[in-house]
C-alpha cells in the first residue's frame, strides 16, 4: 500500500529567537518524534554530524531526507557514500550552480544521474531559488530537456519567484502541474506572491493556503498515478526560521512555527486521505 511519510525539517526546528536558547539534535529529534512525525530532513554532508543524527534515530521508526549542495558532478560522491553508510529515504540535491544557458547544465545533470544509479536510493532534484532550479522557465526548460528528472517540488520558490497574479491563471497552474508530475517527494511551505513563508495560523492568509492545498493535491494524485504499490511519498515540514519566518518589532516569529508545523502535517495527511479516495 503506498503510504505518506511526514517529515520536520531540523532546519525548521532552530529558534533563533533574541534569548539565544536552541535546543540540541538530539532535543529536536526527540520532540519530533514525540509529535508523531515519520521522519526528519536535514543536510548529509558532514559525516560525524550525520553519524551522531542517525544516532538518535536508531530505534525509532522515522527516516532521513539528506540534503546536500553540489557544485559539481564530483560533490556528489562523499554524499553518497555517506548515505550509503547512514541509509536514507532519499537524497535532496539543491544544485549549487547558477547556469543561464542549458547547454551548462547538461553535462551536471547527465553526471549526478550517473551516479545516482549506482545506489539503491533515490537523488531528487529540489526546485529552490539560488540554485540552478531557481526559474520556474528555466526549470522547464531542464524538463524539456530530461524529461524523466526526478524533481522534490518546493513551489514557494516558484511562487516568490513569478510573482503570480492573483488569481492564479490558468496557464500557471499548468506550468505549475507540470513541474508536479514530475516531482517525487515535497517541502511544505505556504508562499504569497511576495513573501517565500507566510504565517498559515493567519485568517487573511487562507487563499494561499488553499492554493497551495491545491497544487499538493495535484501532486499527490500525480505521484500515485506513476509510484509502485508500496512506495512512500515524503512530504516535509519546513517552515524555516528568520529571515524566512517573518518576524515583529522585537526580532522574533510572530507566530509558533512548532505549532504551524504541526497544523501543516495535520493537513498534509488529510490532504493523502483525500487523494487516496480519488
Amino acid at each position: 500500500m503506498q503510504r505518506l511519510l511526514v517529515l520536520q525539517s531540523l532546519w525548521a526546528m532552530e529558534r533563533r529567537h533574541t534569548d539565544g536558547f536552541e535546543r540540541t539534535v538530539e532535543a529536536n529529534v526527540e520532540m519530533i518524534a514525540g509529535a508523531g512525525f515519520d521522519g526528519i530532513s536535514t543536510p548529509w554532508t558532514d559525516r560525524d554530524l550525520v553519524r551522531r543524527t542517525a544516532g538518535c534515530l536508531q530505534g525509532t521508526a522515522m527516516v532521513a531526507e539528506g540534503v546536500c549542495f553540489p557544485k559539481t558532478v564530483d560533490e556528489l560522491k562523499p554524499v553518497l557514500e555517506i548515505a550509503a553508510e547512514f541509509p536514507v529515504h532519499h537524497i535532496n540535491l539543491q544544485p549549487d550552480v547558477r547556469p543561464r544557458r542549458l547547454e551548462e547544465c547538461v553535462p551536471l545533470i547527465e553526471g549526478w544521474r550517473r551516479l545516482a544509479e549506482q545506489v539503491d536510493f533515490p537523488v531528487l532534484i529540489e526546485t529552490h531559488r539560488d540554485r540552478m532550479t531557481t526559474d520556474l522557465y528555466f526549470t522547464l526548460d531542464l524538463l524539456d530537456r530530461f524529461p524523466g528528472l526526478p524533481l522534490l517540488a518546493d513551489l514557494s520558490h516558484f511562487l516568490v519567484g513569478r510573482e503570480f497574479a492573483w488569481p492564479v491563471s490558468d496557464e500557471n497552474h499548468a506550468l505549475i502541474h507540470r513541474i508536479l508530475e514530475n516531482s517525487w517527494a515535497f517541502h511544505g511551505r505556504v508562499a504569497s506572491r511576495e513573501q517565500v513563508q507566510i504565517e498559515i495560523a493567519f485568517p487573511h492568509h487562507k487563499p494561499w493556503v488553499d492554493l497551495f492545498l491545491d497544487w499538493w493535491g495535484h501532486g499527490f494524485r500525480s505521484w500515485r498515478r506513476r509510484a509502485v504499490a508500496d512506495a512512500t511519498l515524503s512530504f516535509t515540514c519546513e517552515l524555516g526560521p528568520k529571515p524566512y519566518a517573518i518576524t515583529g518589532r522585537d526580532g522574533n516569529d510572530t507566530t509558533d512555527r512548532w505549532a504551524e508545523s504541526l497544523t501543516l502535517a495535520g493537513l498534509a495527511r488529510d490532504l493523502w486521505a483525500e487523494t487516496a479516495r480519488g
